[in-house]
């Protein structure tokens, strides 16, 4: 078993980056029990690598083997959610109670989280899998199309991976009734089926100029957090049904897929990549300073987050650039 590439960073920033994001930057994961507790959260955040950590790298890595693009991520990122929040921690089929709230009634039916399923699926698909792979892809273009593991370590990190999805599912329990395992264990295969199927270019940045500028790309990748606010401010009362609530979130991301589509273009790729890498996290920061501040260390996480764009922007910045001109020899 062998990891193939040289040096081993970005395995160890894909790791890292999967669980922090939906993790540690919203909260779900408090960073001071680093601190009051650190061994419990030691486990606990191991436990948040061998899920989302292992899940990202198979999907990295299958996207490589394969030669598949962003459509084909997307919807393994997808299969990846519903393994999640379906089969392993059961947040699909919670009856009451956090992390659902007031989702567990609104847009519920048939012992089914509804619009919560949705919502979920979508923002693991893009927080928790494709974004770790861009933002790892910016850190690191010149490992982006290569293979990271072998056969072997390929199927250690898949064993990794289900085993935490079967330790998950047995600790948390009131799983799903037989028929219901067997309809999202049938969606899986579908989304599994359609990353292999869908077209490697479907989603992949056209020729000449973009239409949008930096800031209009920003602006869509922080639609899908402001659909999941739009969800949770329609859930506080009867303001609209969930199924107008469901078409909010599915309207917004198809609007930021059309905005990739349409105003993405080749040169400058890396720029309007991190644009909506941005555009996508500020969000995030935003909601901790003024929603999760009452979590000791939040601020902490976003500030340093936010380090980490500003270095990856100056690097990106500079590559644009190119290298430096040398000075020919007797110049000076």
């Amino acid at each position: 078993m062998r990891i193939l590439i040289r040096p081993r960073l970005p395995v160890l920033a894909l790791l890292l980056l999967a669980p922090s994001i939906p993790e540690l930057l919203t909260g779900s994961t408090p960073v001071s029990r680093l601190f009051v507790d650190p061994v419990g959260f030691a486990v606990s955040f191991g436990f948040d690598i061998g899920l989302y950590g292992t899940g990202a790298l198979l999907i990295r890595e299958a996207a490589v083997a394969l030669r598949k693009g962003w459509a084909s991520i997307l919807l393994w990122g997808a299969a990846y959610g519903v393994a999640e929040e379906g089969l392993a921690v059961h947040t699909f089929f919670e009856r009451s109670g956090p992390p659902v709230g007031a989702l567990s009634v609104y847009g519920a039916g048939f012992g089914v989280n509804w619009l919560w399923a949705l919502g979920l699926t979508i923002f693991h698909a893009t927080y928790s899998i494709a974004l770790p792979i861009l933002l790892t892809r910016l850190w690191f273009p010149g490992a982006s199309a290569q293979r990271w593991f072998d056969r072997p370590a390929i199927a250690s990190v898949a064993v990794v991976y289900v085993v935490v999805v079967a330790v998950f599912a047995f600790l948390v329990g009131h799983g799903p009734s037989h028929a219901l395992l067997a309809l999202f264990l049938a969606l899986e295969v579908v989304l599994l089926a359609a990353g292999w199927w869908v077209p490697a270019n479907l989603l992949r940045a056209r020729p000449g100029p973009g239409t949008f500028g930096r800031l209009g790309i920003a602006l869509a990748g922080a639609l899908e957090w402001i659909a999941w606010i739009t969800v949770l401010i329609l859930s506080s009362g009867p303001k609209a049904t969930a199924w107008a609530a469901g078409g909010v979130v599915v309207g917004l991301n198809a609007l930021a897929l059309w905005v990739v589509v349409r105003g993405v273009s080749r040169h400058p790729l890396e720029r309007a990549q991190f644009a909506f890498a941005v555009g996508m996290l500020v969000p995030l920061f935003v909601w901790d300073a003024i929603l999760e501040l009452g979590i000791p260390g939040i601020l902490l996480v976003s500030a340093l987050f936010g380090y980490l764009l500003y270095r990856l922007g100056r690097t990106i910045d500079g590559r644009a650039l190119g290298p430096p001109t040398p000075v020919p020899p007797g110049a000076a």
